[in-house]
């Protein structure tokens, strides 16, 4: 993928935060999906029929589909051997990115709305840009700050409201989720900007690969009533979150990150939850209600802003 797009006015380019913005956006509107059809996965939601797979067999599972995916990309590009340096960073995405987060968010899907589940996940680019501040060396501006705490305000605010002004411990599961997701990201992020986002993600995967092998084989085993037993809306939500959320939608964000920044572009994922919210919707038939729309336009708003503030790279 070329560091800069020609753009359709008289053949100039977009520049490289632009274009980061926009691969971004492409990568935010992949994982908006994941929580519908994880709960799908797991047999949660209106639209599910029949009996779902067990929440660690869907995180652990997609994480290896996603791994022998990678090792194919990976083999097919001829790609070196990441550098010793990269192994830390790498440790991070696994850790946060393929394995926390799609556990964690297992899960709490299993006794969570995925509309309920989106707004939580909204505070996922304040935490981002938090990590990318220590890891990436970034240095946003007290301006970009404001912007990045209004609009989580915004998306706590919206789930405490439809929680009626409590959390569930389920809740808990996904904070601590979005923290080892900020952290995956941030550090792919960096490191992306030498190894390139699709190098990142698939050897983070295929270094998983050696953990996940012997663990999926023995949740199969264990499992083995359960896997025969689950529906065909379950093993679709399962497909979905394997190639999708965890393979291709990281093609599109660690590029991002690694042309626009982990901090500015990590601001697109405001939108993620009402995204998620008009996903779980068609998904899953769960409510949209009208005060979603006058927080998806005030979330929108805040990323504007924030687009324009400034951030020092590292």
């Amino acid at each position: 993928m070329d560091t800069r797009l020609r753009g359709y006015d008289g053949g100039h380019r977009l520049s490289d935060e632009t274009t980061g913005m926009l691969l971004g956006l492409i990568a935010v509107a992949i994982f908006s999906l994941t929580l519908p059809f994880t709960r799908l996965a797991v047999g949660g939601g209106v639209g599910a029929s029949g009996a779902g797979l067990s929440p660690t067999f869907v995180a652990l599972g997609r994480a290896l589909v996603a791994a022998v995916l990678a090792g194919g990309w990976l083999a097919w590009k001829r790609a070196p051997l990441p550098p010793r340096s990269a192994l830390l960073p790498l440790a991070m995405v696994a850790v946060g990115c393929i394995i926390g987060f799609p556990w964690l968010t297992s899960i709490a899907m299993r006794s969570l709305p995925a509309a309920h589940g989106a707004v939580l996940v909204g505070i996922l680019p304040l935490a981002t840009a938090v990590f990318g501040a220590v890891l990436a060396g970034e240095k946003p501006s007290s301006g970009f700050w404001l912007m990045a705490s209004i609009g989580s305000a915004l998306v706590v605010g919206f789930a405490l409201r439809q929680s009626g002004g409590s959390l569930h411990w389920a809740d808990l599961a996904i904070f601590l989720a979005v923290l080892l997701a900020a952290m995956g990201y941030a550090a792919g992020g960096r490191l992306s900007q030498s190894l390139g986002g699709q190098q990142t993600i698939c050897w983070a995967l295929v270094l998983s690969a050696p953990v996940l092998l012997p663990l999926v084989a023995w949740l199969c085993r264990a499992e083995g009533a359960q896997l025969a037993a689950a529906s065909t809306s379950a093993w679709s939500g399962f497909a979905y979150v394997s190639v999708f959320s965890m393979f291709i939608g990281f093609f599109f964000w660690y590029r991002g990150m690694a042309l626009g920044g982990v901090a500015r572009v990590g601001q697109v994922q405001l939108v993620q939850p009402f995204l998620s919210l008009l996903g779980a919707a068609v998904v899953l038939g769960e409510a949209l209600e009208w005060p979603t729309v006058v927080f998806a336009i005030a979330v929108i708003a805040v990323v504007g802003t924030g687009r324009k503030m400034q951030v020092k790279r590292g």
